[in-house]
């Protein structure tokens, strides 16, 4: 019921290619609540896919190096903690002079390269954000509200002179990661797929201005649950306490984490 009354939003175009090279997987796009499902089953792919995404994403389907959805990464799911583990796939574009980003494309995960004046080196010109795939007990990987992750990289950009993707971009953007890398979004209950985008000024500078050059990166990396966390919480606030701060693993002597995230003192 849910997918039916989903699909209803949604305005399909077909790609045969698409079809052929992924038989097994439906994109489902619900405009009201911004969600993208991905279901093993045919290829329709949404109105929210341009042709440029499609292109890349047959890119991705080279039937020697792809994994499908009914395949999951060889790790210890049971196991996984909040360390970096590296997916097949990272996204990256560019622009340049002030102009508008061309069009980006998946890669394999590796490094990248960056001049030792650039402005992300030199000035900090960078900013980051992070969001979450799920998947589903019913095997469906969930995205939710990325729009409102690209507003704020819009936003945080124009506060720092940066140029940015558009909204459109971005949401591509991170739908094609979490498609590629889907073997990598943990089984439902046991995780998720954890997607960092990186806006940073990658051309090279030497005095503080902005940067010729902007680079957009996304790499994404399966995390576990902060079941943990939320334990130490609850025993914290059961003795009177507000929250929780969390020193280093190695020396136990330097503060590293308040909650589920970084502090700094």
């Amino acid at each position: 019921m849910m997918l039916q009354r989903i699909s209803t939003f949604a305005v399909w175009f077909s790609f045969q290619d698409m079809v052929t090279r992924f038989p097994r997987f439906d994109f489902v796009f619900s405009k009201s609540s911004s969600l993208l499902y991905l279901r093993a089953r045919g290829l329709p792919t949404s109105s929210f896919f341009t042709s440029q995404a499609a292109a890349s994403l047959q890119s991705v389907g080279d039937p020697a190096t792809y994994r499908g959805d009914d395949e999951y990464a060889d790790l210890s799911w049971d196991d996984l903690g909040y360390g970096l583990v590296p997916t097949d796939y990272i996204y990256m574009m560019k622009c340049s002079d002030n102009e508008k980003f061309s069009p980006g494309e998946l890669s394999r995960f590796g490094r990248i390269e960056l001049s030792p004046a650039s402005g992300i080196l030199n000035h900090v010109q960078g900013l980051f954000e992070g969001l979450k795939a799920y998947r589903k007990e019913d095997g469906r990987v969930l995205l939710f509200h990325p729009e409102q992750n690209a507003m704020r990289t819009k936003m945080g950009a124009e506060r720092m002179c940066m140029t940015s993707p558009s909204i459109e971009q971005f949401v591509d953007a991170v739908k094609q990661m979490a498609l590629a890398n889907q073997c990598w979004v943990p089984p439902s209950g046991k995780g998720s797929l954890y997607i960092r985008p990186l806006l940073m000024g990658s051309g090279a500078m030497l005095g503080l201005a902005p940067a010729p050059e902007y680079t957009f990166v996304i790499y994404a990396s399966p995390v576990g649950n902060y079941f943990k966390v939320l334990k130490a919480q609850t025993r914290a606030k059961s003795n009177g306490f507000s929250d929780v701060l969390f020193l280093d693993s190695v020396t136990k002597k330097h503060l590293e984490e308040v909650a589920s995230c970084n502090v700094f003192v």
